[in-house]
């Protein structure tokens, strides 16, 4: 029984049709939810009904109830409430396999962090943090250099026209090691070309895609999609530096996997998410609309 729903920037694209992992034909939103056990399955030995868990699920979480595979139902901490446990897994999973494992973040890196503020910035600056990493958020509005501060960043600079001046400012004599890259454009290209040797951008979204509407904006769309950055292989040998990508659908069918890295996040002893936004289930539709502007901080929560 779904409890609480956390929304993504995949699910608006997949909404739009614009998202490669979608379903064929119709299909329900949602990759993550926390809940409550009503029943299980034969074999199934770490749930019982009444246990309280957090979840992720390659689609259908836009729901009240779910038959998921027990492999993904995960027990939630005894303290946190449904909306916490909604807006932990794709979040946390998605920063720290982009920021461990595939960015090879060491003690004392320096860190550039895109969308500071959104659930995948906050929970990579507690990652980054618990690393003792330098960190510089970026925000595309001021309205949020205030509270990413309060959060912890060492520099917070907002995505503008003097944003290479802006982020040489911030870095001053540091090298910069690791991008976590969700928006594209000059604001990967730019750090990108500043990436000390051996460092690596990891890109696990493209949020300038997105428009405040309820159907794609073709002129947009086609816009940033011819003049998306272009990285030449050659330089990358030349340069020593790397570009990776994932999305958590590939990280979902591997279990194995997940439940590993789920298990070196408890290590880290991260503080819980922040959820800034909270609709009921008939409000699903504003939230995902909110969703869109960039306008938002933390984590978007639907109750049930």
């Amino acid at each position: 029984a779904v409890r609480a729903i956390g929304l993504n920037f995949a699910d608006v694209f997949a909404i739009w049709g614009l998202y490669g992992a979608t379903p064929k034909g119709e299909f329900t939103p949602g990759l993550e939810y926390a809940g409550v056990v009503q029943a299980v399955g034969t074999g199934v030995s770490h749930l019982q009904v009444g246990d309280r868990i957090m979840g992720v699920t390659r689609f259908g979480a836009y729901s009240s109830h779910l038959n998921i595979d027990a492999r993904y139902a995960i027990p939630m901490p005894a303290d946190w409430d449904f909306k916490t446990g909604a807006a932990y897994l794709v979040q946390t999973l998605t920063a720290y396999y982009g920021m461990a494992t595939l960015g090879a973040m060491q003690r004392g890196h320096n860190v550039l962090i895109h969308s500071a503020v959104g659930g995948v910035g906050l929970q990579a600056l507690k990652i980054a943090k618990a690393y003792g990493c330098f960190t510089i958020g970026t925000v595309g509005h001021a309205g949020k250099v205030e509270f990413a501060l309060s959060e912890g960043y060492d520099k917070v600079i907002i995505r503008g026209k003097d944003f290479e001046q802006q982020l040489k400012d911030a870095l001053g004599d540091k090298l910069l090691h690791l991008m976590m890259d969700s928006v594209g454009g000059p604001f990967f290209s730019i750090p990108f070309s500043m990436l000390a040797p051996m460092g690596r951008a990891v890109v696990f979204g493209s949020a300038r895609y997105a428009t405040a509407s309820d159907k794609p904006n073709k002129l947009h769309l086609l816009r940033h999609f011819f003049t998306r950055p272009k990285v030449d292989p050659q330089r990358l040998v030349e340069t020593n530096r790397a570009v990776l990508g994932f999305n958590l659908i590939w990280l979902y069918e591997n279990a194995e996997l997940l439940r590993s890295l789920l298990v070196e996040l408890e290590t880290l002893r991260l503080a819980p998410p922040h959820v800034g936004h909270i609709f009921t289930f008939d409000q699903l539709p504003d939230a995902v609309r909110l969703f869109q502007t960039g306008k938002t901080v933390g984590k978007v929560v639907i109750t049930l």
